[in-house]
């Protein structure tokens, strides 16, 4: 004898699949895109806000100050009189702003 059992599908079963996949997208943006989307607009926001005369980092590791500002680059005078043209993305954020708070004098 062969008996064969029919399963029906749970009621709710498909909208249920629907808001796990709803709330995993909700998650994944608030987890991960929109920190990022934030982090990098402070970066370009930082970078377009540096003037001739500020301390910077570069990604490379090169400290430097700003002696003139260009469209989408800086000209930054590193050990001596030795000037170097870099672009303003690469400009490291954390480690610019760290420099200068070690040179500032605390009261």
């Amino acid at each position: 004898m062969n008996f064969t059992l029919l399963e029906t599908a749970p009621a709710g079963g498909g909208y249920m699949q629907i808001v796990m996949l709803v709330l995993i997208i909700v998650v994944f943006y608030f987890f991960m895109i929109r920190p990022q989307t934030k982090k990098a607009k402070e970066a370009k926001k930082f970078q377009e806000g540096v003037k001739k005369g500020d301390k910077i980092v570069t990604i490379g590791g090169i400290i430097g100050k700003i002696v003139e500002v260009q469209d989408t680059s800086y000209t930054i005078e590193v050990e001596g009189a030795t000037r170097i043209r870099i672009l303003k993305t690469a400009i490291s954020q954390e480690n610019s702003a760290a420099l200068n708070a070690a040179d500032v004098p605390k009261a």
